[in-house]
């Protein structure tokens, strides 16, 4: 019997520590997610904002891993893990392994709030993607039918919570698609007197780059019309907007790009874990006194140079999980080639980080590019942001469709993918509700009570379903 690999989570860590091992007819990998697709996160946000269909950034894992006979794919949910007994509990059943890699990714963290979560949704999945697309666009709908001056100012006033590169990023393009897609479309609002404030706790935007770097993207912002406040934690969030200590500001949307927190899986390991969840690993990549067991992507906290913590960022965990899938193989590679039980693996080499750096795009023309090399920003630094983001695209397909969509929203100024689409997919439940009416939805989502069955309508249900 081959060694079983199993990995649990599809991302970026994941699929290219699949794609090593399926090189190699001398192991059998077993790949679980919940989902059935790959997700090229560093794009969502233009999901998000009307820019791409979700099919533009997203994979079926079947299908890029279709090349590798001996990795199997397993929609399924990874429960727990038993590390003492090699095994992994699912919702599918119990999955023995002789090497393990979990690159389950993060979620968002709220603070030991997690009540503001269905005010301020945030951004990591498909589902929260279109969801933000739902309720920007519903925000301009609903201006748009209001007369009243106060409540169309606040339906077209966006708060995003968090100045990282996703909050810079949602925020110029909320800008931008109120100043250009949208203001040709409306007749009663005027959709670029949108207002569009991005708040921070901290004293400045985009603390992983360089100062002068944040600074130009902060300008870069404030063109834009976007406003920037600083320095005031966000203390309450509700259905009307935000509290920021002796501040309020009433908003018809609010969204949430600040803190991360890792999958809660990491704590079925039993091995230390670091403030934000994740799991502290050794420089292979392992936890401590489980060599077979290996962590990866946004769940691991790896210490790069000067001992901070990687980013969790794509680079960071495709390479991660390359090296995961390596270093697995060589040892299989080993223990078959002696063929001597009890014969010690090769010393695994240490996990070395090749910085290629990181950008951001702040709207149209407008980028920063930040690595070791170089620093750049405006117009190239926005030309090679579109370059990588298309060129790192897991398929033909996406990379030909977002090249296609981006050229012609260029010359254009149009967002092709503006549609709001409802929550209720009943029939007949769906004709009663509006797109615009959230409270209406909740309250219908129990069944209706039935008319108690009587033989008179029973005979007439009959009936009509003779004449159908």
């Amino acid at each position: 019997m081959l060694p079983h690999v199993v990995i649990i989570g599809g991302g970026f860590a994941g699929i290219n520590a699949a794609k090593v091992l399926g090189q190699s007819q001398a192991v059998d990998v077993t790949i679980v997610d919940q989902r059935n697709h790959h997700l090229f996160q560093p794009l969502l946000y233009q999901v998000a904002m009307a820019g791409l269909d979700p099919s533009d950034i997203a994979s079926p894992i079947r299908s890029m891993l279709r090349p590798y006979p001996r990795v199997r794919t397993l929609l399924a949910r990874a429960q727990s893990i038993d590390v003492p007994n090699r095994r992994v509990l699912s919702d599918a059943g119990p999955l023995e392994f002789d090497y393990l890699l979990v690159a389950c990714g993060a979620t968002h963290s709220y603070f030991g709030n997690p009540q503001w979560e269905q005010y301020a949704p945030g951004l990591k999945n498909l589902e929260q993607a279109t969801e933000i697309r739902r309720r920007v666009l519903v925000a301009f709908e609903k201006a748009e039918r209001s007369k009243d001056p106060a409540e169309q100012a606040h339906w077209m006033t966006f708060v995003i919570v968090g100045g990282g590169p996703t909050g810079v990023e949602l925020a110029g393009a909320i800008a931008e698609m109120a100043s250009f897609a949208l203001a040709r479309d409306f007749r009663a609002i005027d959709a670029t007197q949108a207002r569009v404030i991005l708040v921070d706790a901290v004293d400045r935007i985009l603390n992983q780059f360089d100062a002068n770097q944040a600074s130009w993207a902060h300008k870069a912002l404030n063109q834009l019309g976007v406003e920037v406040v600083l320095g005031k934690p966000v203390t309450a969030i509700d259905a009307r907007g935000i509290n920021m200590q002796d501040q309020r500001i009433d908003a018809g949307t609010v969204l949430w790009a600040a803190g991360v927190q890792a999958n809660r899986i990491g704590q079925s390991l039993g091995v230390p874990l670091d403030r934000a969840g994740r799991v502290v690993v050794g420089e292979d990549l392992s936890i401590p006194d489980h060599p077979n067991v290996f962590v990866a992507g946004d769940l691991a906290s790896v210490a790069g140079p000067g001992g901070r913590p990687l980013p969790g960022l794509a680079p960071v965990a495709m390479q991660e999980g390359r090296y995961v899938g390596k270093t697995i193989l060589a040892e299989i590679r080993h223990r078959q080639a002696t063929s001597a039980a009890g014969t010690e693996p090769p010393t695994r080499k240490p996990f070395q980080y090749w910085d290629k750096g990181q950008m951001a795009t702040i709207g149209r023309r407008r980028a920063i590019l930040q690595s070791r090399q170089a620093k750049l920003n405006g117009f190239i630094a926005w030309l090679a942001w579109l370059l990588i983001h298309i060129y790192y695209l897991s398929s033909f397909r996406n990379r030909v469709f977002v090249f296609l969509q981006w050229t012609w929203s260029y010359l254009t100024f149009s967002k092709g993918a503006r549609l709001i689409i409802g929550k209720e997919w009943r029939q007949g439940r769906a004709e009663l509700i509006s797109p615009l009416d959230d409270g209406l939805a909740e309250q219908l989502q129990s069944p209706p009570e039935r008319e108690p069955a009587t033989a008179a309508n029973r005979s007439a249900a009959a009936q009509s379903a003779t004449t159908r």
